[in-house]
């Protein structure tokens, strides 16, 4: 009550007559304030920031008073979250940005640098910058005015450019020309905020990313000031920001990969970042930045592994802070203390993308010390984000054989991974079952353990997702399952799915859904026993659903996958006869025997050779029936083919005529 009391008189005093006294209280409220957030909280509470704001609008306050205003508004937004919310709910940012159109040069920095304190705190919806379409424009205009005008709105971009289309208001109203020869201004704050708009500007963004690439600062290409900027005796930041930008441009299409400022400038730059002299957030930016340069190039991947030890170096990321660490100032390790897993995140995301491609990366990375065990702890840490980048790295080294073969089985990386899979959020879904699909292919040995954990069924459920990406990944796991499997878990699968599911699926929007589907019924629908037995009872509606695919607008690959399972019922030794029974079925092989593309009819022509082949009994039926429907006469034609294969193939099936 007393602090209430006390902070009361600061209120009463913006009400007084005299413009003199209100002045002098605001300077008073201004000094009470600054590094108080208690005396923040009461004055917000007893309502002083619609008087603030009411006294910052009137042309009759006088500029300095206006700008007496805007300072202690600027104060009380470096405060709490709450500060800033309470501000914003007041309609703090129309009320600053009309200040803007003042001439008082004075007025506007603060009414800028207040405007920059509000958007950078996360509470802050950045929309609010982008409502009036006269904003944008008027601060560019604003941007030669003085030093502070060039930091303050440069960091208001950089801070509320979220989004494709923030990028492209910002680059059409000409932000790379008002903001490009600030990089070389004689304040380092002012090139910093520079620096951080283009990156956020190039992010992603091809359009923007071109453009740059051909900007000249004072005669001078910006990626070579770009470069200028990363070396070694500039300040970190610098150094980070402006590996970043280039980074962007990289993966934006405009700088090639191989070019010597990716390759022996902006990745070695990186590299150093990840340090252990480096600060925790550096380390942390650094090794995040160089996985997504790194992430799509098998080179840069290649280069990155020799480079500084770097897989051993983020070896230490996992041992950040150790009970030895050198961290004296107790704030910092508190601080580091509660953003640790921050490194691992980073080290995990890393890992990943220099793994995605070549196989001895990928053994260099496993056999750092531990790194199974940290992976799969990784897989349960509470921090969201850790068990998405550990899923990550996982799913890269689990495209390796070798490793499937050994380090996967040793550690059953699949039992965390399928805990993972009971629910987590779906971009973590996403990852865990397309590492489960890896784990199930036939040669890995944690299929049978797996397959006793119930996994059967969880696929079966990911069928039925909402998500396409989770749907493709849930059938893909069960087409690798089926690979080569024994009857019992083919029927496992189908009893599980649901014949209903099945067809559903085939009929899936997503052709890629569709295609594994079709995998699926493939694998499904290997060796004879197999064949006749899943004929027999789901014969009618698979030959349904062939028939509905192969008269349906698809495409080439799914036509031929289709045509593949024909061939295989053909091969059946009582499936054989649902499709000699099936006019409409032999007329639709026949069309795709003569088809303008050669994989439908080499596809379509094995499904003949199947249905006529000589050592099978009622063969010489079918070879009669097929003739009469003028099968040989096409068979013929096609031994003339200029396919060799396509050639090959149907005089292996005349010559079933001839013997």
């Amino acid at each position: 009550m007393e602090v209430t009391a006390s902070s009361r008189h600061y209120v009463d005093r913006l009400f007084d007559p005299d413009p003199q006294k209100v002045l002098l209280g605001v300077i008073d409220m201004k000094n009470a304030v600054i590094g108080n957030n208690k005396q923040k909280a009461n004055l917000i509470v007893l309502g002083a920031v619609p008087r603030l704001l009411y006294l910052l609008q009137q042309d009759s306050s006088g500029a300095e008073l206006r700008t007496e205003c805007a300072v202690v508004l600027g104060s009380l937004a470096m405060g709490t979250e709450n500060n800033v919310k309470s501000l914003v709910d007041c309609h703090i940012i129309p009320a600053l940005l009309q200040g803007l159109l003042s001439q008082d040069l004075k007025f506007i920095e603060a009414c800028l640098r207040c405007l920059r304190t509000v958007f950078i705190s996360t509470v802050t919806p950045v929309q609010l910058l982008y409502t009036d379409a006269a904003v944008i424009p008027h601060l560019m205009s604003l941007l030669s005015r003085s030093r502070r005008t060039q930091e303050y709105i440069c960091q208001i971009f950089s801070h509320c450019c979220k989004t494709p289309d923030h990028q492209m208001i910002l680059y059409n109203h000409g932000a790379i020309q008002n903001i490009a020869h600030l990089l070389i201004s004689f304040s380092y704050k002012v090139q910093m905020q520079a620096l951080k708009c283009f990156s956020v500007l190039a992010y992603e963004n091809p359009q923007v990313s071109m453009t740059l690439v051909n900007v000249l600062v004072d005669g001078e290409l910006l990626s070579q000031v770009f470069v200028r900027m990363m070396q070694r005796d500039k300040p970190i930041e610098m150094q980070l920001t402006a590996a970043k930008c280039l980074t962007y441009m990289c993966r934006a299409g405009a700088i090639r990969t191989d070019d010597n400022c990716i390759v022996l400038k902006t990745l070695p730059c990186l590299v150093r970042m990840c340090s252990k002299e480096r600060l925790l957030e550096e380390r942390v930016d650094g090794a995040e930045t160089l996985a997504y340069l790194i992430e799509p190039d098998v080179e840069l991947q290649r280069i990155a592994s020799i480079t500084d030890h770097l897989i051993a170096m983020l070896a230490d990321y996992f041992k950040y802070p150790s009970s030895v660490s050198a961290i004296t100032d107790i704030k910092r390790l508190d601080h580091d203390l509660k953003h640790a897993h921050e490194l691992r995140q980073a080290a995990f995301k890393l890992y990943a993308s220099l793994g995605a491609n070549d196989e001895d990366i990928r053994k260099k990375i496993i056999e750092t010390e531990n790194m199974m065990d940290r992976i799969v702890s990784g897989l349960s840490e509470s921090s969201i984000k850790v068990r998405l980048a550990a899923v990550r790295c996982l799913h890269s080294l689990s495209r390796s054989v070798q490793q499937l073969r050994t380090s996967f089985q040793d550690h059953a990386v699949w039992k965390p991974l399928m805990k993972l899979l009971q629910n987590a959020p779906e971009e973590v879904l996403v990852m865990a079952s397309s590492t489960l699909c890896n784990l199930l292919l036939e040669f890995s040995p944690s299929k049978e353990p797996i397959l006793e954990s119930g996994a059967i069924d969880l696929l079966c459920s990911l069928t039925q997702s909402e998500s396409p990406a989770l749907r493709v990944n849930g059938i893909w796991a069960l087409m690798n399952m089926a690979f080569q499997a024994e009857q019992k878990i083919k029927m496992d699968i189908l009893r599980a799915l649901s014949t209903e599911q099945l067809f559903r699926l085939l009929s899936d929007p997503d052709v890629n859904v569709l295609m594994k589907t079709l995998g699926l019924l493939r694998n499904l629908l290997s060796t004879r026993p197999h064949i006749d037995q899943i004929m027999s009872s789901h014969g009618k509606q698979i030959m349904q659903a062939v028939t509905l695919i192969l008269e349906g607008e698809h495409n080439i690959e799914v036509k031929e996958q289709t045509l593949c399972i024909l061939a295989n019922i053909a091969d059946g030794t009582t499936a054989k006869d649902l499709i000699m029974i099936n006019d409409d079925i032999l007329q639709k092989i026949k069309y795709y025997m003569g088809h303008s593309n050669v994989k439908l009819q080499l596809a379509a022509t094995f499904c003949i050779s199947n249905l006529i082949w000589n050592e099978e009994e009622g063969s010489q039926e079918r070879q009669d029936r097929l003739r009469e429907m003028g099968f040989v006469d096409i068979l013929h034609k096609l031994t003339q083919s200029a396919d060799p294969s396509l050639c090959d193939r149907a005089k292996t099936a005349m010559q079933q005529y001839l013997a």
